[in-house]
């Protein structure tokens, strides 16, 4: 299985780049890169400057926020830098986070959207190999000019990054399979019984769909657990309430609902969102319960956390986001735990 690091998203540009090489150093296989507080392309960009080897992947990078073409350019230069090292991954985010923090409209139909803007995105991909213009149309984008003055090609050199989706709800799951190279599960819709019922048939449907076999053209799928693990069962314990804490925030948004109502949990998001509104934001870990982190979450210490993700995840899918702990001064321990799922 290939091994991702995630990232602290709040870390200054500088310990970015400290923290890639430490994800390199560790033997992971590739960094995921999150936006919330810095813009995710200029931190893939910067990382993938100062690594050699692992694969650096946005995840996700927010679609609707950015023009296709202005995002296409700077994934090609990123890929380019990178000797093909860059993979885009790209996501909805929410209406209320579109509209309200990023100024644009979310329309009403982001699945549609986002596969169209996905097109849009390979057209410019293809116009920059060929320096051919693209004639790319779509009922939500339009794609049909490109001088060569502004065209990066032709560069036939130059792969095409892979584009990977990110999602919960069934039809964002469905759209990867139909139209991305790969799919990043979401850290609150990752247990093994989400996977199973809803997010793999959905992926294999949207496949089938559009014509073509998930195997046949290699599409990874990358499970986005959030984990609970430590040196030391006190470490682990310390670990829990961190999680425990930024779970009850994600599951406070109405589209990260789904497990918790698989599992007969549908009360927790609306308690959790009635905290919000009186801006109670420390009351909110205490409304998830020990019974709720148990049934999601791995948990474990080092030494056993190899063996909790096989046992949970194995068939489920190619990859797997395991975050090194936040103390550098377990590296020399830790570094086994990748390997070991890395099978090495």
């Amino acid at each position: 299985m290939r091994v991702y690091a995630g990232m602290d998203p709040r870390l200054s540009l500088p310990d970015a780049v400290a923290h890639a090489q430490r994800v390199e150093g560790l033997g992971y296989d590739g960094l995921h890169v999150a936006e919330t507080v810095h813009d995710s392309m200029a931190v893939a960009l910067l990382v993938a400057e100062h690594t050699e080897r692992i694969v650096v992947r946005t995840s996700v990078t927010l679609a609707f926020a950015r023009s296709p073409i202005l995002l296409a350019y700077a994934a090609w230069d990123i890929a380019k830098l990178s000797r093909g090292r860059f993979e885009l991954g790209l996501g909805t985010q929410v209406r209320q986070n579109i509209e309200d923090r990023y100024a644009v409209p979310f329309g009403d139909d982001p699945v549609g959207r986002l596969g169209d803007y996905v097109g849009a995105v390979r057209a410019a991909f293809a116009s920059f190999a060929s320096g051919a213009a693209p004639a790319y149309e779509s009922p939500h984008y339009r794609v049909t000019r490109m001088q060569p003055y502004f065209n990066p090609g032709p560069d036939a050199a130059t792969q095409p990054p892979p584009i990977y989706l990110g999602g919960v709800q069934r039809k964002a799951c469905a759209l990867a399979g139909a139209v991305a190279d790969g799919f990043v599960s979401h850290p609150t819709n990752s247990n093994p019984r989400y996977l199973r019922e809803t997010c793999l048939p959905a992926l294999e449907e949207g496949a089938r769909d559009a014509g073509r076999s998930l195997t046949e053209v290699g599409f990874e799928i990358v499970i986005g657990t959030s984990v609970i693990t430590g040196a030391t069962p006190d470490a682990v314990l310390l670990e829990r309430e961190r999680q425990r804490r930024l779970l009850a925030f994600l599951y406070s948004t109405p589209a990260y609902a789904p497990t918790l109502e698989l599992y007969g949990w549908a009360e927790i998001g609306p308690r959790l969102r009635e905290l919000i509104r009186h801006d109670r934001w420390d009351d909110l870990a205490a409304v998830l319960p020990d019974e709720v982190l148990d049934t999601l979450v791995p948990t474990g210490t080092f030494d056993e956390l190899p063996t909790v993700l096989r046992d949970r995840f194995t068939g489920l899918g190619q990859g797997i986001v395991v975050s090194p702990p936040p103390d550098d001064g377990d590296d020399d321990a830790f570094r086994s735990v990748v390997a070991s799922l890395r099978g090495d």
